[in-house]
């Protein structure tokens, strides 16, 4: 099978409400990480694979991710857009796509973004005999965190026999990262998914279960090396330094912003549009378009226009 055979799905309709108020103007996924939003990030990772033909679920101002995106030309993709109404979880989102998905896809939660080594190895294993779908995992040596995610059991061949969400206590250390490979035969587990008492929502985790039970083969493939939510404001600072520090950068600052010679940066993310006048001093700060700072000393803030909020 080749790449060019697997779709892309990204999965973008969420409010973000944590994530206020950066989400009540823009839609999570198409908050800036360094100079692209994160959804063009994930984009750009199919892209790398392979996969040309992607499929986006949008809900919460959805026409701004298709005014932005178009049909994806250019950026080397062929972009089209399945609307999800109401939020009732992973599960739900991915049921809506099955109109729109004809053949084995790949699935990222786009709020996360993923730092992955050797991806493609997810399509590799998917290739092998009786293999229906590849889980991204990784080793968590935080019983919290896998807590907050999912946990998988795995049989004596290697295959999944059980999938736990936010499991109590965790019997294994191998944590659930929001990445997918799926045969489109979870379609039809996907619809037998009942609403959990636990978020009265429909889980993706519960989907994979059935669609075990069913006698489909699921792998894991240790693949991801970090995955970092997209929650709150302070996710998104960090998530920006983070990604600032790893590409060798001190300060990145957008051409058509505006930074006076005698302010001082350090650590920060200065978007085109922003102004920053004389006498300022920003150290590890995010500053969105449009915005202007006349004047202070700041730290591990995000300004956009009209609002400032300091992360912790």
């Amino acid at each position: 099978m080749a790449r060019s055979e697997i779709q892309g799905v990204i999965l973008a309709a969420g409010k973000g409400t944590r994530i206020q108020p950066f989400s009540q103007q823009t839609p999570k996924p198409m908050l800036p990480i360094l100079d692209r939003p994160l959804l063009v990030w994930q984009i750009e990772a199919m892209r790398e694979l392979g996969i040309r033909d992607i499929v986006i679920v949008i809900g919460h101002l959805g026409h701004q991710i298709v005014s932005a995106l178009g049909d994806g030309a250019k950026l080397g993709v062929s972009l089209s857009y399945v609307e999800q109404d109401t939020m009732l979880g992973i599960a739900h989102a991915v049921r809506q796509l099955e109109p729109a998905v004809d053949r084995p896809f790949l699935l990222f939660l786009g709020d996360i973004f993923f730092e992955t080594r050797n991806l493609g190895s997810m399509l590799e294993l998917f290739r092998r005999d009786g293999v229906h779908g590849v889980l991204a995992v990784k080793r968590e040596p935080s019983k919290e965190a896998i807590r907050r995610n999912f946990t998988v059991d795995l049989d004596e061949r290697g295959f999944v026999k059980r999938v736990i969400e936010k499991p109590r206590e965790p019997r294994t250390d191998l944590k659930g990262c929001g990445l997918y490979l799926f045969h489109p035969a979870i379609f039809d587990a996907v619809r037998r998914t009942p609403r959990t008492a636990l978020r009265d929502e429909y889980e993706l985790t519960d989907s994979i279960q059935i669609f075990i039970e069913y006698g489909y083969g699921v792998l894991p493939a240790e693949v991801v090396e970090r995955d970092l939510n997209l929650s709150t404001p302070s996710d998104l600072l960090d998530l920006n330094l983070h990604v600032l520090a790893k590409a060798g950068r001190q300060n990145l600052v957008d051409a058509a912003a505006s930074v006076d010679p005698l302010a001082r940066l350090s650590r920060c993310v200065v978007h085109a549009g922003a102004r920053i006048d004389a006498g300022v001093e920003l150290d590890a700060c995010l500053v969105l378009g449009g915005e202007r700072i006349s004047s202070g000393r700041h730290a591990r803030t995000i300004f956009s226009p009209g609002q400032q909020v300091i992360c912790k």
